[in-house]
């Protein structure tokens, strides 16, 4: 009898503490269960929607950016078919027998050429394209000078002028200067390629000295404030002597020439727009005032070699004295001179 009374204890307790879980009653596990099942339908339904949602609230895609194109220099400017000339005789010139596809980037029909020099029996050592004129839109002719010398060779001293073709044969380690024409085009987006090998040629004649608007060159008075003001400045400039900023006008800004070439430089000689007589004007100037100068320069380096240059400056006036208001990029031409070029470029 006591066992049986033990046995409904023990069935007493289970039910709230078996094995140290809380299982809590009946009906709180059913009313879980309940809130379980209404949760799990409420998902359901909401699935649809939460998925329309997320798709409407994304944000657009960025777009990709395109890359930039690389304009072609226009019609007109002459870096574009002047450096690809240039590099298109330097292969050409390097090219020989069984190297014929190095010209291949330049010439679209080098599979047709034949060459029967040895490659690389000469190559060129400097190139410059001395002229490019328009034949066409999109079409020019394009002379490049080259100094060309054998292979192997290390002598660059150029072949003096009069020299007779046996007495060039006899030096055959000297740069020769040689000129050749090039036919360039540009073709779709712009890509530019030879129309044909190019043309050996003579030198292009040289053009004649244009007019300048300065008046005589003559040297400058030592009591010039303008002569001060130069000798001082290029000094500084190209010479590394003094603070440079002092000769500059307010809003000029410029840096002197680093490293310094030169050890000692001199002005030489000076001409000034609309007048032959620089030294004149040596009295207080006027604020404001403006003048046009070319100037000679003697400059020498640490070896004692002299080098002349020559600079086109304009000086204004303040506070009584002159200062460099600019240095400019070409010397001013004479109207006249100025017509004609126009008229040529026409």
């Amino acid at each position: 009898m006591r066992r049986r009374t033990e046995d409904v204890e023990l069935q007493d307790v289970l039910p709230g503490e078996a094995g140290g879980w809380a299982l809590g009653s009946l009906g709180a596990a059913a009313n879980a269960v309940t809130v379980l099942r209404r949760t799990t339908w409420a998902l359901i339904v909401a699935g649809p929607v939460l998925t329309v949602w997320v798709l409407v609230s994304r944000p657009a895609p960025v777009a990709p950016v395109a890359p930039v194109r690389q304009e072609q220099p226009a019609v007109g400017q002459s870096a574009g078919p002047g450096g690809f000339a240039e590099l298109f005789v330097s292969a050409y010139l390097a090219a020989g027998e069984g190297t014929e596809d190095s010209l291949a980037p330049f010439l679209p029909t080098a599979r047709d050429v034949t060459l029967r020099a040895a490659p690389g029996a000469q190559r060129a050592q400097e190139l410059a394209a001395v002229k490019v004129r328009e034949v066409s839109g999109g079409y020019w002719s394009v002379t490049v000078a080259a100094r060309v010398v054998p292979s192997g060779a290390t002598d660059t001293k150029a072949k003096p002028e009069g020299r007779s073709g046996s007495e060039a044969g006899s030096a055959p380690s000297r740069a020769v200067l040689r000129y050749f024409q090039v036919a360039v085009r540009s073709g779709a987006g712009g890509a530019l390629s030879a129309a044909a090998l190019p043309a050996e040629v003579a030198a292009p004649v040289s053009g004649e000295a244009p007019a300048l608007a300065y008046g005589q060159s003559v040297p400058v008075p030592a009591a010039d404030p303008a002569g001060q003001t130069l000798t001082g400045f290029f000094a500084a400039y190209l010479a590394g002597s003094g603070q440079l900023d002092r000769y500059l006008s307010p809003g000029t800004t410029l840096s002197a020439v680093s490293p310094a070439p030169y050890s000692r430089v001199e002005v030489a000689q000076v001409a000034e727009t609309g007048t032959n007589d620089p030294g004149a004007q040596q009295s207080t100037p006027a604020d404001g005032a403006r003048r046009e100068l070319l100037v000679q320069v003697a400059a020498t380096d640490a070896a004692g070699q002299e080098r002349p240059l020559v600079y086109a400056i304009a000086i204004t006036a303040r506070d009584g004295r002159w200062e460099i208001g600019s240095v400019e990029g070409a010397p001013v031409l004479s109207k006249g001179s100025a017509r004609a070029d126009e008229k040529e470029a026409q």
